[in-house]
């Protein structure tokens, strides 16, 4: 009789192989992406029907009143999700050589539709409701983690390009954008950006201690099964959820007023990078690691201070562009927003340009100045992208985005999970491409559908 395998994960090393020492892709592809997943957002904001009801209506945060059958409800999802999240899987997998063909197409289509619209209306706002700066902003966030949790499973098979995957020390990669993306996302309406923080160390253990208890889990479940880790991403023991805890706890303990934290967040980002530039990423980038805490995670660790850095930037751009001076309840007008978030993504992208060719390349890994300022130039161009449908009159964000908007953790830990029991059960470097696909196609249909009707049921998975 054969012996049972001595680990849950038998090809563990193999899969960690198939993820290390790759170099990234270009800028250009990267903005093409960028513009392929929010026009297809904002391509079913347009076609959403003015009549549809929404799922659930809320009288406040804690109470939601079922409206509509669940079925009902499911098949307008399952719509959401074949214009949406079905071609974004295709063009991160099979479609991903035609990503310049389509991004001109889409272009030009969405071009075509506010043009029309423009010749019916004088105005986004004229002749029928237009979408919320509010709602741009939800689904800016959506489009986040919608393809953060599509490419944590992708990236385990072959379909999926290697030129997407993480880069191993410099380089630009679509995953490469996942942790700052969700780090800027937060910074942008934080409670910071509103103008509503205080030094207080209670709400500092408060808001870090549920990600630092999920980045024990997942240190423990990972360690359990002998689940594949890249340790050259955060570190042995370092992984997302403390990058995050540690994000809160700067932020929340050193508290300045939001129209000052960019100048703070500067100052940290340019000295930072002055201490890489003097030896700082050598030892960073280096494969040698000694027997302490701090060098078997020194990605981690030391790559903290280009995320508070951009974390900083990302509240005073979110208290600029978005909110009053001083006045958290209301949202800025539509149209101030727009030419902001436009001037701001050319801005940061010229800005990328110049510090990769005479500061340093970009550098996930190590968080660096070029990094920051990709994602900031990356996130505004989505952004600004969703902002088109406001162009529409009658445009209006998707059932499947309220779900996700209403469910952001919950559905992220939940990807997570999915792609970890894929993991175990499928040797997914072997798989074939049209099965690849298929297994793909399941699991963002089920985390659509199983997000639905957390969202129909008024379920939230919120911490605090």
């Amino acid at each position: 009789m054969d012996s049972p395998p001595s680990s849950l994960n038998p090809n563990k090393h193999l899969k960690e192989q198939f993820v290390s020492n790759l170099a990234g892709s270009s800028m250009l592809e990267i903005a093409a992406l960028s513009t392929i997943v929010p026009l297809l957002f904002v391509l079913r904001h347009v076609v959403c029907s003015n009549s549809r009801t929404d799922a659930s209506a809320k009288k406040d945060d804690d109470a939601v009143f079922v409206s509509r059958s669940l079925w009902t409800y499911l098949a307008t999802v399952t719509v959401d999700f074949l214009f949406i999240v079905l071609p974004a899987l295709l063009f991160f997998t099979v479609l991903a050589d035609w990503v310049y063909v389509f991004a001109v197409a889409l272009v030009v289509l969405i071009s075509c539709i506010i043009i029309i619209a423009a010749k019916r209306f004088s105005s986004p706002t004229n002749g029928g409701e237009s979408i919320t700066l509010r709602s741009n902003i939800s689904s800016y966030r959506v489009s986040v983690i919608v393809m953060t949790c599509l490419c944590i499973l992708a990236v385990d098979f072959e379909v999926f390009p290697r030129r997407y995957a993480k880069t191993e020390t410099y380089g630009t990669s679509l995953m490469d954008l996942g942790v700052g993306s969700f780090v800027l996302a937060n910074a942008l309406v934080s409670r910071q950006a509103r103008g509503i923080s205080s030094v207080n160390w209670k709400t500092a253990i408060r808001s870090s201690s549920p990600l630092l208890v999920l980045g024990f889990a997942r240190l423990l479940s990972t360690r359990s099964v002998d689940y594949q880790v890249h340790v050259g991403e955060y570190g042995v023991h370092w992984n997302f959820f403390f990058t995050l805890a540690a994000v809160s706890i700067l932020t929340s303990t050193i508290n300045i007023p939001p129209q000052h934290s960019g100048v703070l967040g500067s100052v940290v980002l340019i000295g930072y990078q002055c201490w890489l530039n003097h030896g700082l990423n050598v030892y960073l980038l280096s494969d040698k690691r000694g027997t302490d805490i701090l060098s078997r995670n020194k990605e981690g660790i030391f790559s903290i201070l280009g995320y508070w850095g951009m974390y900083l930037i990302g509240v005073q751009l979110g208290n600029f562009i978005f909110f009053g001076n001083g006045t958290s309840a209301l949202l800025r007008n539509n149209k101030w927003a727009r030419f902001r978030v436009l001037f701001f993504s050319l801005m940061f992208w010229l800005i990328t340009v110049v510090l990769e060719k005479h500061v340093e390349r970009v550098s996930r890994r190590t968080c660096n100045l070029a990094y920051v300022s990709l994602v900031l130039a990356q996130n505004f161009q989505v952004l600004a992208l969703l902002m088109l449908s406001d162009y529409v009159a009658g445009s209006k964000i998707s059932a499947l985005e309220e779900a996700f908007d209403r469910n952001l953790l919950g559905s992220f830990l939940l990807a997570n999970l999915l792609t970890g029991l894929v993991n175990l059960f499928v040797d997914t470097i072997f798989v074939p491409s049209l099965s690849a696909i298929s297994i793909l196609l399941v699991y963002a249909y089920v985390l659509s559908i199983l997000t639905g009707i957390a969202n129909f049921f008024g379920i939230r998975f919120k911490f605090w």
